[in-house]
């Protein structure tokens, strides 16, 4: 065997040994974006499946741990806030990312006014910010939100400092 006939075989057995999933006719083709999805991160939950906890500190608030260990590095979450529901000024050692999926969240940074976000609103502070948010309007919010490293939380009144 030839140098390039071996590379070709190595090249096309991992899709030979992946083969189909046994209850998908061969006819049928994979969703790609399922497959990226599970073999990415190795689970896919759907939102009605989600762990979601009580919040110990904020009664008002729910989440689920969706990927990461916050322990140790990092994490995303979901979180559920009931309508009125308000977190108050806070800082993480870590950045963190929250993105709205459903709701009316009012969230702002120490220095910064607060802004009303919605599906699809973003919201980005750095390690350290201090930052709040309250769940406005009539109906629930759930928000994604991801840390880059350990999670940590330190509760503040404004005329403190991180």
């Amino acid at each position: 065997m030839t140098r390039r006939t071996v590379l070709g075989i190595l090249a096309v057995l991992p899709f030979a040994v992946m083969g189909r999933p046994a209850d998908r006719p061969a006819d049928r083709p994979a969703d790609p974006a399922a497959v990226s999805a599970q073999t990415a991160h190795g689970a896919v939950t759907p939102l009605k499946d989600a762990p979601f906890v009580q919040d110990g500190d904020v009664k008002c608030l729910k989440s689920a741990l969706e990927n990461g260990d916050p322990d140790s590095g990092p994490s995303t979450y979901l979180l559920k806030a009931s309508a009125g529901c308000r977190v108050a000024p806070h800082y993480h050692t870590a950045e963190e990312q929250l993105i709205v999926i459903q709701g009316s969240v009012s969230t702002g940074m120490k220095g910064m006014q607060s802004v009303t976000l919605t599906a699809g609103g973003v919201a980005v502070m750095p390690g350290k910010a201090v930052h709040w948010f309250s769940c406005g309007g009539e109906g629930p919010c759930l928000m994604a939100v991801t840390f880059n490293q350990k999670y940590d939380i330190v509760w503040v009144t404004l005329n403190s400092h991180p």
